[in-house]
């Protein structure tokens, strides 16, 4: 049986402040009528509420209710972007996976928070989940990626391809690019990261394969990103080396070594004695009056 999956990544223009579930649901639309043949449809970070907090709702909700009677219609998977979640007094930014009947099958919160903008808390555990017959999958959302550990770890627990929801509007989408191969290419692994537009990001979504190579690459408007992707890639990538080269997952595996940094206690690290604290929001805005 192929293991082909057919992709498509939602880069829409999202209003900050306002409820983006309507102009999603056309995007929707659009993807049943023109792409009947794609199995998953991703949005961005946040794209539903607009990168406010403010908007923070409990899951579920009626919003996604909404996506999940789509799925459910459709038989398509859907990664609805991001939700800003709100439990027990406190908010997460939260990303959920909705399956072809119209479940909720996983749920992942963002370990990473963007510490300068975001006020959500972290959450504490990885997310892979399995599109029977296909593969597994692994979610990240936005600055995630700048940590290698967090795709690494989702390849270790046998993630063949990871979905990244970002929402980058500032100036490092250029390195996000780069850090979306590089984690590709590390960990031989598809990755597809869709950013949102207007005030939901800067566009430039990417998809790369396992080897590196950009698939799909928008510009700063509204797109539909549409790929066939096939994880029997991963398997030999992995299995004879990247360009018939490097098996870098071998040699990890077969490495008898240690690395302190995680054995020790991360903190201890002779680094961060030259590191002053992490700046948060309110003490940026102080500095700029």
């Amino acid at each position: 049986m192929s293991r082909y999956l057919g992709i498509a990544g939602v880069q829409m223009e999202v209003t900050r402040g306002r409820d983006n579930s309507a102009a999603m649901m056309e995007r929707l639309r659009t993807v049943g009528l023109a792409f009947p043949w794609v199995d998953m449809v991703i949005f961005s970070e946040l794209c539903a509420s607009g990168l406010d907090s403010r908007r923070a709702e409990e899951i579920p909700n009626p919003t996604l209710d909404r996506f999940c009677a789509w799925a459910a219609k459709e038989k398509k998977w859907l990664i609805p972007g991001s939700f800003n979640e709100k439990e027990n007094g406190k908010v997460y930014n939260t990303a959920v996976v909705i399956s072809p009947e119209g479940e909720v099958t996983a749920k992942y919160r963002k370990l990473f928070p963007w510490a300068p903008l975001e006020k959500s808390e972290s959450g504490d555990s990885f997310c892979v989940f399995e599109v029977p017959g296909k593969g597994r999958f692994g979610l990240c959302i936005c600055y995630d990626l700048w940590f290698p550990e967090v795709v690494r770890n989702l390849c270790w627990m046998g993630a063949e391809a990871v979905i990244c929801p970002t929402g980058t509007y500032t100036s490092d989408r250029y390195q996000e690019k780069v850090l979306v191969q590089a984690n590709a290419i590390s960990n031989q692994v598809y990755v597809l990261s869709v950013n949102g537009a207007g005030g939901g990001g800067v566009g430039k979504s990417i998809f790369v394969n396992p080897e590196g190579r950009v698939l799909q690459e928008s510009g700063e408007t509204d797109t539909i990103l549409t790929e066939v992707i096939d994880l029997d890639e991963v398997s030999r990538v992995r299995e004879y080396g990247t360009l018939g080269l490097c098996q870098t997952w071998k040699d990890l595996r077969d490495f008898k070594g240690e690395f302190p940094m995680y054995t020790e206690e991360m903190g201890k690290g002779e680094l961060f004695r030259s590191l002053g604290p992490l700046k948060l929001h309110k003490e940026i805005g102080k500095q700029r009056r």
